[in-house]
């Protein structure tokens, strides 16, 4: 058994128990750190797999800010962890029923027959000159460049959504005239009032 074998096993034992701690974890903080810890053994799998990029990605983009966010926002909101804690042994059998269903499915889909050594062996190791970034940018931009379009296209108008649903427009909501500021004179808004010295002393 090799060293790269050895250490796909150890980083999968890992990854699968720290995917159990997500969603077995009742402190959503504890979740957020497992799901991190996750995603650090998923960037290590992809590194054996010669997907330097991917992993990369993996860790800047999901690690470095979405769980930050997700951090940010759980600490933020103050959950009440004894609500959380009072339906999990209730709903406990139906979230094993469900587990249990997905697990069978995934063995039926995910089986040796389709994913075995023999149906999907060992790609061959590349060269030393081999870039993954490049490779994936050639494919993406010739290959599947429209689906790549279309798919920036529709971000853009999930995001300009976004933003029209969460802009509430206040009804009595005073606002300056620019133009009446600019035509306004000293005389309009001054006045000089002359009054009389008093001497406190007559």
């Amino acid at each position: 058994m090799g060293v790269e074998l050895i250490t796909f096993y150890i980083l999968s034992t890992i990854l699968v128990g720290s995917a159990v701690l997500v969603v077995s974890l009742r402190n959503p903080v504890f979740c957020a750190l497992a799901l991190v810890l996750a995603f650090f053994t998923s960037a290590g799998i992809w590194i054996l797999l010669e997907a330097e990029f991917l992993a990369l990605t993996l860790i800047l983009v999901y690690v470095g800010a979405v769980m930050v966010l997700f951090l940010f926002v759980v600490m933020m909101l103050d959950i009440n962890l004894t609500v959380l804690r009072e339906g999990f042994a209730r709903y406990l059998p139906f979230g094993l029923g469900v587990a249990i269903v997905l697990v069978a499915q995934l063995v039926l889909i995910v089986g040796p027959e389709q994913f075995g050594l023999e149906a999907m062996p060992k790609p061959e190791p590349h060269a030393a000159g081999y870039s993954n970034t490049k490779e994936i940018g050639r494919v993406l931009y010739t290959v599947y460049l429209y689906p790549f379009e279309l798919a920036a296209v529709i971000l853009v108008v999930a995001i300009v959504a976004a933003i029209s649903l969460t802009l509430r427009r206040r009804r009595k909501k005073q606002t300056m005239s620019v133009d009446d500021q600019v035509k306004v004179r000293r005389n309009d808004r001054v006045r000089l009032v002359k009054m009389a010295s008093s001497n406190k002393d007559e």
